[in-house]
């Protein structure tokens, strides 16, 4: 496994003949002078859980942001299902089948849990703002689906019995969760993750990497993340990044024995310190 701009050869079974549904191509992004990005680029695969690692600086914010348009990169090319996007916009990503959770996530503390989930499956509506204005009856009938819509969702991620409450008043971890039910409710194909085990236990981590793996038979996932054993349990591919650029792509165990990616770290080992080739774990925050 060379260190390089573009992904290695997919792990068997994780390639599709329908190609990557997201591909980042020779990205590069720079912030008055400072290179965050230099050259990279990542595919995610159908179905697949794509991981996103690296130490401290390396350039993993950087890189979601420019996956979810919040970031547009000086030179490079963002590719979805083999079609060449142009200046990508985060309004744009609900259209084209993604969606993503972010690390503040970005509730509004004024609406109901529930409120909150159906924002998020409102791409599926179609009569618009006059239709509901109106009270069409489409525009009744539309509402009532995308509330049952975001009612299952919430059923799903085992957060019902909170629809009715408002975010501030709730454990962060169930925040998480209406954060990631808000994204499912827009049933995407490609599903963004920020840092997504921050702030939850041992035991929520391993519920929330279950969560992750049962996503995959409708949906690819992209992970950005700095909890290490999250990563090597969830991830069928992993892409590392060092000072903006990749040094390393392959599955959890090639990764992790990796003699680029260990120098990269610094830090104590994650789990089992006795396993060959542990991978040292990034600073807690790493970004």
């Amino acid at each position: 496994m060379s260190a390089t701009s573009s992904p290695a050869a997919p792990s068997p079974g994780a390639a599709s003949a329908t190609g990557p549904v997201l591909e980042l191509r020779d990205v590069t992004v720079t912030f008055g002078g400072v290179t965050a990005l230099s050259g990279v680029g990542l595919a995610v695969r159908p179905h697949q859980v794509l991981g996103v690692i690296g130490p401290n600086g390396a350039g993993k914010t950087t890189l979601f942001n420019v996956a979810c348009g919040f970031v547009t990169p000086d030179t490079g090319t963002i590719v979805r299902e083999g079609r060449e996007l142009g200046r990508l916009h985060a309004h744009q990503l609900a259209g084209l089948g993604m969606a993503r959770t972010l690390q503040g996530l970005g509730l509004f503390d004024r609406m109901s849990v529930l409120d909150n989930v159906v924002v998020g499956a409102d791409r599926h509506a179609s009569v618009g703002f006059l239709g509901s204005l109106l009270a069409l009856p489409r525009a009744a009938r539309e509402e009532r689906e995308l509330r049952e819509r975001a009612r299952a969702v919430l059923e799903e991620l085992g957060i019902a019995a909170y629809a009715d409450r408002y975010p501030p008043s709730l454990p962060y971890p169930v925040r998480k969760r209406v954060a990631l039910a808000r994204a499912l409710a827009a049933e995407p194909t490609l599903l963004l993750l920020d840092e997504p085990a921050s702030g939850l236990s041992a035991d929520e981590m391993d519920e929330l990497g279950d969560l992750v793996r049962s996503l995959t038979d409708r949906m690819s996932v992209m992970l950005v993340e700095h909890h290490m054993d999250l990563v090597m349990r969830v991830c069928d591919e992993i892409t590392v990044l060092d000072f903006g650029r990749v040094i390393a792509h392959g599955t959890p165990a090639e990764v992790r024995d990796d003699p680029a990616v260990l120098a990269a770290y610094l830090g104590e080992v994650v789990g089992d310190e006795d396993a060959p080739g542990a991978l040292p774990a990034t600073p807690e925050g790493g970004r």
